[in-house]
């Protein structure tokens, strides 16, 4: 696969400085780019590599100007970042091709319904009534219950489950290892202290464009749906318990737990290892520092950290004054 700077350019609607006809074969970081790569400038703090690079283009940003002698061909964009993902996009397209076709090992009800264009994977199982939209891929080894609905476009990695009656939408991407609908965390003591499973008789949906990265769990709700909106992209070990809805477009980095029944508004951040608390509301456009304990509802948009979580003002203050309680004890005793 080889392209010339000028198609890339082409490609991305771009501004050329330098020699527009190299051929460029594959990508590299900026401070490790060498002959025939395109790199990116997107974080001040890489400034200098583009200065030493060996790459022969770099993306950056159309308000970039060099205060040095520059080597590298610049290709100026809006957004250098956005427009490396429109790149490493279509390289995917080409290393992984248009898989088509179903593995005779592949085992598919009678009654289930399989759209065009689609690929099925070595030993993966499709059970009656359910439904696989146009162009969608199920890698080897996935389970599709009876009666899940699978839009147009998704992918599911190998070893992805998908118990019964859950819904995935269009264009979503499922890792390996994920799980969509197992029983949420119902259970009811008796007078002995004896815990009794509670059904849970509803199901999981989600909607369009949502990434859930490998071993994520999602489970099914007691009754009615735990709702992934639209646009949500799920990191790695994840567990969203039933009856959860996270709004549109939010972002949830690796290991956070959210328990039931908690509402995340559309347009959240959370760092890595959050966990909230059951029965809560966030609101839109709410940030959350790595490890943050989240235990009430959140009524106003902005950025919280610590545990439990507070305003990143009042996380700030109260982290200096902690660094200063062992000479405050001095003091005082």
């Amino acid at each position: 696969m080889e392209f010339s700077i000028k198609q890339i350019a082409e490609y991305l609607n771009a501004e050329v400085v330098g020699d527009e006809n190299l051929k460029l074969n594959n990508l590299s970081k900026i401070e490790e780019g060498v002959p025939g790569t395109l790199t990116f400038l997107s974080n001040p703090k890489y400034t200098n590599y583009i200065y030493t690079t060996k790459a022969s283009a770099c993306l950056v940003s159309k308000d970039f100007v060099p205060e040095q002698p520059i080597e590298t061909t610049l290709i100026k964009v809006d957004n250098p970042y956005e427009c490396l993902a429109k790149l490493l996009t279509l390289v995917e397209s080409y290393k992984k091709g248009n898989k088509c076709g179903v593995h005779p090992t592949a085992v598919i009800d009678a009654n289930a319904k399989v759209g065009k264009d689609v690929y099925i994977g070595a030993y993966a199982v499709i059970e009656a009534g359910a439904v696989v939209g146009n162009n969608s891929k199920i890698y080897p080894h996935t389970f599709i219950d009876t009666n899940v609905v699978i839009g147009e476009n998704s992918i599911l990695y190998s070893g992805v489950k998908i118990y019964d009656n859950c819904v995935i939408g269009k264009n979503c991407i499922l890792h390996s290892g994920v799980v969509i609908g197992a029983d949420g965390f119902g259970f009811a003591p008796d007078a002995q202290g004896v815990y009794n499973k509670i059904p849970q008789i509803g199901n999981v949906v989600i909607e369009d464009n949502v990434e859930v990265g490998a071993n994520t769990t999602i489970d099914r709700a007691t009754m009615g749906s735990t709702i992934i909106r639209k646009g949500v992209k799920l990191d790695n070990l994840i567990q969203i318990a039933h009856n959860v809805e996270i709004g549109n477009n939010t972002v949830i980095a690796a290991q956070s737990g959210v328990a039931g029944s908690t509402k995340i508004g559309e347009n959240c951040m959370v760092g890595g290892q959050c966990g909230f608390a059951g029965h809560i509301h966030i609101a839109p456009k709410c940030g959350f520092g790595a490890q943050s304990g989240i235990h009430n509802s959140i009524k106003e948009s902005g950025y919280y950290q610590g545990y439990p979580a507070m305003t990143v003002g009042q996380f700030r203050r109260l982290s200096v004054i902690q660094k200063q309680l062992p000479d405050i004890v001095r003091m005082v005793y």
